[in-house]
Formats: C-alpha cells, sequence, structure tokens
C-alpha cells in the first residue's frame, strides 16, 4: 500500500521545465555545441564556453539567468520536480529557425514531459518563440534577460568621443562626413563672395552627382590601380620594346596603305560615268581591285616589311634559329610589291597581255629557292650562335 502511494505522490508531482531558447543559434555557430541541452552542469558548461567566446553574448546570459532560476526553484520546492534545457534555432532565421526550435523542444518534452515551462529568452526573440512553447506546453512565467550598458556621462562621452576619432582620423569616413560636407561649404562660401549664390544649388547638385557616379562605378579604385601599376611599371628588355615598336608602325603603314587604296578605288569610280544597269557594275570590279592594289601596295608591303623587320630583331638578340626563316620571308614580302603591281596591270590593261606578271613570279619561285638554300647554309655555317629550341627547329624544317 506504501509502494502504491508513494507511486500516486510521484504522479501527482508538478513538473516544470525550465527553458532557454537560443533562436539564432549562436551556441552553435560561437561554441560548436550541439542542442538540445538538457541537465543543469551541461548547460553551466555550455553557457561558460559560448561567453568565453563571446563575452558580450546576450544568450550567454540568458542561459546563466535560466540556471539561476533552476536552483532557486529547487531550493523554495522541494515538492516539484525541476528541469533544465537549452534549445536552439538556426542562423538562417524565420521558418527554419522556428521549425528547429519545435523539434528539439519535443525531443525534450518526450524526455521529460513537463506540466509547464518557465521560458527564458534574451528580450529580442520572445514574441516569436513564446506562441511555439506555448501550442505544445503551457507557459507559466517568461523572463527577459536584456544586458544592460552603463548610462553613464562618462562612457557615453568615451563613445561619441572615439567615434569622433574614427571620423576624423579614418580616411574611408571621413571622405564622407568632412570631405564632401567641406567641400559644398567651400562652395557656398566663394559663391557668396562673388554674390552668386543662385547658383549653388546648381553646383550641389553637380558635386553629389559626380561623387555618386565616382564611387558607383568605381571610378576612384580604377584610377588607383592605374596609378600603382604605373608606379610599379617595369620596362621590357630592349628588344622586346623593338619588336614592339616595329608592330605598331607596321600596322600604321598597313592601315594607312588600305586608307589609300580605298581613296585610290573611289577615285577612280567617281572619274567614270555610272553605269544604268547593275549587271555592268561587275565588269567594272576588276578596274576597282586594281586601283585599291596600286594605291595600297607600297604602304601595305613596307608595312608588313616593318613587323618582321622588329621580330627579326628581337629574334637576333635572343639568337633565336627563326630568324633565318623570317629574313627570307621578309625578302619574298618585299619581291611580291612587283607582283601585285603586275596583277594590277593587268586587271587595268588585260590586252596587254600578263608576260611580266609571269616573269616577276617565277623570279619570286626563284628568290624562295635561293632564300631555301641560304638559309640552310648559314644554319650549317653559324649553327654555335643560335640556340636552338624544338619550336624554331620545327617551324625552320617546315620553311
Amino acid at each position: 500500500m506504501i509502494a502504491e502511494g508513494e507511486r500516486e505522490t510521484e504522479k501527482e508531482q508538478k513538473r516544470t521545465l525550465i527553458l532557454c531558447v537560443d533562436r539564432d543559434g549562436d551556441l552553435g555557430a560561437k561554441a560548436g555545441i550541439k542542442t538540445p541541452v538538457v541537465g543543469r552542469d551541461v548547460n553551466l558548461n555550455a553557457a561558460v564556453a559560448l561567453a568565453l567566446k563571446d563575452p558580450e553574448e546576450p544568450d550567454a546570459n540568458a542561459m546563466f539567468e535560466a540556471i539561476r532560476i533552476y536552483d532557486k526553484l529547487r531550493e523554495e520546492n522541494q515538492n516539484e520536480v525541476f528541469e533544465i534545457a537549452t534549445i536552439s534555432g538556426s542562423e538562417l532565421g524565420d521558418v527554419s529557425a522556428d521549425r528547429k526550435i519545435v523539434s528539439e523542444l519535443n525531443s525534450v518534452l518526450s524526455a521529460f514531459p513537463a506540466n509547464e515551462v518557465i521560458l527564458v529568452t534574451d528580450g529580442y526573440s520572445d514574441q516569436a518563440v513564446l506562441p511555439l512553447v506555448e501550442s505544445r506546453v503551457p507557459v507559466s512565467s517568461v523572463n527577459r534577460i536584456v544586458v544592460k550598458h552603463s548610462e553613464s556621462i562618462e562612457e557615453t562621452a568615451a563613445l561619441f568621443t572615439r567615434y569622433l576619432k574614427m571620423i576624423l582620423e579614418n580616411p574611408r569616413y571621413s571622405r564622407i562626413a568632412l570631405g564632401l560636407p567641406g567641400l559644398l561649404i567651400l562652395i557656398l562660401g566663394i559663391l557668396s563672395i562673388f554674390n552668386l549664390l543662385y547658383y549653388y544649388w546648381i553646383a550641389f547638385i553637380f558635386v553629389i552627382s559626380a561623387y555618386m557616379l565616382i564611387k558607383g562605378f568605381g571610378v576612384d579604385k580604377s584610377a588607383k590601380s592605374i596609378y600603382e601599376w604605373m608606379k610599379e611599371y617595369t620596362p621590357p628588355p630592349m628588344h622586346v620594346q623593338i619588336s614592339n615598336y616595329s608592330m605598331i608602325a607596321g600596322g600604321l603603314c598597313i592601315a594607312i596603305g588600305s586608307y589609300l587604296g580605298w581613296t585610290s578605288a573611289a577615285n577612280y569610280v567617281a572619274s567614270i560615268t555610272p553605269p544604268a544597269d547593275p549587271a555592268e557594275w561587275f565588269g567594272l570590279l576588276p578596274s576597282i581591285v586594281a586601283y585599291f592594289i596600286k594605291g595600297s601596295m607600297d604602304l601595305v608591303v613596307v608595312g608588313i616589311c616593318v613587323a618582321l623587320s622588329g621580330r627579326a630583331i628581337c629574334w637576333y638578340m635572343e639568337r633565336d634559329v627563326r630568324l633565318l626563316r623570317n629574313a627570307a620571308l621578309i625578302g619574298l614580302i618585299a619581291w611580291s610589291r612587283w607582283i601585285l603591281e603586275g596583277t594590277a596591270n593587268v586587271l587595268i590593261r588585260p590586252e596587254e597581255g600578263y608576260s611580266k606578271l609571269i616573269f616577276v613570279i617565277i623570279v619570286g619561285i626563284l628568290i624562295g629557292i635561293a632564300s631555301s638554300i641560304i638559309i640552310f647554309v648559314i644554319h650549317r655555317s653559324a649553327k654555335g650562335f643560335f640556340k636552338e629550341t624544338k619550336e624554331g627547329e620545327e617551324e625552320l624544317g617546315e620553311s
């Protein structure tokens, strides 16, 4: 009979859960502690670990308050059963945090079926947490723990002085807080001297819009990077500079030559009577191409030879065997000027024949053969001068 009475007494005992809720998941994110945390000693260790990681963390203070309430209630009410637990949400907040809180709360209640809950929060999340807890177990008390900062004049003055010093000494903030207003005040003063204050709003809008454009498009960062690049720029070796210069000069010659060829062809078209039938334009196409070749061939050939000569100088200083192939190519391109001239003459006056064109083509072939022989002989005789590379040998073999 006594045993049955004791069991009935245990069933009638009130079971109270002191619940601390960390809605933003700082306990796991900062201290690496998994929740739910059940039991006084485990909660005390978790609160100490969280406070050591972040002494300003309000959730640690809420956990200490939950432990204090647990100890006080156990001393005052010997006939009740108390338990303390801490559950947490998620860093993502909103629905994810609430679902995790509900899941952990159900886990705690299955292990300790409480009759009521004393809710302890950091004061910022109790409005979101309270309905979740009340829907599963009655809440008899809510304790909001808000970390109080000193409101003394000395600390307020120190805080104000620290921020003022940051504004004055940190260029990142002083440009906005001091530089921009200072510029606007200076413009106001200058305009007031000359009695032109009615222009101030125009100047104000211009300065603000210019600043927004510069910061918005990152013009200041681009200018800074260009300045640092110019300050740290190291010129390349002399032979590389010669090669780059010759490429630019050759490109300009080719561009100007193409323009002269276009001008020559346009002058020819302007000097003739435009045909009425569009099909007759096809008969004029060879002459148009011929005048374009005549007008552009000299500078185009010179431009290509200049660009290749710069590369030849670069390879000579590097003792690259590709110099020989490049030198032969310069000779052939230079001779192609007469091939282009013969082609243009045939296109303009086909009745004069193409014997001269055939002659210059044959001479070009002979020049190519002679260049190949000369390259072979020079390569054999000056083999010690060149630094043999796999790429140079392959290109020389192909040529």
